[in-house]
């Protein structure tokens, strides 16, 4: 169900009840866009059932929910195609040269009068709020996508103190360490790395991390900033120094000795389940081996 885990440390309690919180997602439901809008984000049912399906789901102390993105299609090739046709129309008809400025304005004039007709993709970005444990996580690899979907939470709810974990030490050093000593007994490393200095990024695949050529290259002073992981026979993912989470994956031994539901819907349930009651241990975990601190320890190092 989630590919990737983008999170946000919530600073409190989340306050609302399911039903109330349903209520503010349906007040900014997803919707194509508009003639000459780019885009639009809203809210939709995660189990993706019938229109009014709840908007807001509580499965195993957590509330799933999902954005969807409605974005408009304005292919770079076909806006460059149709300006050069009308840059030598003007110098035919005109005689004349069309200079950059006019370029640039006949280039926004053209997409204002295309984006109307041009094609419309839609992509469905769930997250969960855990209230266990308090984090917002975003099935996204990628931090403009998932801030915009807190940002559209924050928008919905009129607050939501949320930020991204911050680390009391360097999780690339972290990393690092674990290739060139040992990771914690209850990880192994996996197949892939990515290595940098200030001056190159060397990406490997398919290597036993312990070889001498990832070591040659740590021993030159690069670390780790993409790290492949197995954590304790139940999941496996890459680790970005940003602590972002992608490529998830929960082992298919638990997967196979949980039980699951015999509907679509039932089947999506029981799988959030089991990777949320998976995430909820490994996130306590990362808590520790990168001590993860509270806001207010964050304000206090910040002023000093």
């Amino acid at each position: 169900m989630f590919k990737n885990a983008y999170l946000f440390r919530l600073d409190a309690p989340f306050p609302l009840g399911t039903v109330e919180l349903d209520e503010r997602l349906r007040s900014q439901r997803a919707r194509p866009c508009g003639p000459v809008e780019m885009s639009h984000l809203g809210w939709s049912d995660p189990l993706d059932e019938e229109k009014d399906a709840w908007f807001a789901h509580e499965i195993a102390g957590c509330i799933l929910i999902c954005a969807t993105l409605h974005q408009r299609v304005l292919p770079a090739a076909a806006i460059m195609n149709a300006l050069n046709e009308r840059v030598r129309g003007i110098q035919d008809q005109e005689g004349r040269q069309v200079g950059r400025a006019e370029r640039k304005r006949l280039r926004e004039q053209l997409m204002t009068d295309m984006l109307p007709k041009s094609f419309q993709q839609t992509r469905r970005i769930r997250a969960y709020i855990d209230r266990q444990s308090d984090w917002l996580i975003v099935d996204s690899g990628s931090t403009s996508q998932a801030e915009d979907v807190a940002t559209l939470l924050r928008e919905t709810l009129g607050s939501l103190p949320a930020r991204p974990p911050f680390p009391g030490v360097d999780p690339a050093a972290v990393m690092t360490g674990w290739i060139a000593q040992a990771p914690p007994s209850d990880f192994y490393l996996g197949r892939g790395c990515e290595l940098r200095d200030d001056d190159e990024v060397v990406r490997l695949s398919g290597l036993d991390l312990s070889s001498d050529e990832v070591l040659s290259h740590i021993g030159a002073g690069k670390k780790a900033s993409v790290l492949d992981l197995f954590w304790d026979d139940r999941l496996s993912f890459t680790l970005t120094e940003d602590l972002v989470i992608k490529r998830l994956r929960v082992n298919e031994a638990i997967r196979d000795d949980a039980e699951l539901g015999d509907d679509p819907a039932s089947q999506l349930e029981a799988d959030f389940a089991l990777l949320a009651l998976q995430m909820r241990l490994l996130l306590k975990r990362l808590e520790t081996l990168f001590k993860l601190i509270d806001v207010d320890e964050q304000t206090q190092r910040a002023a000093a």
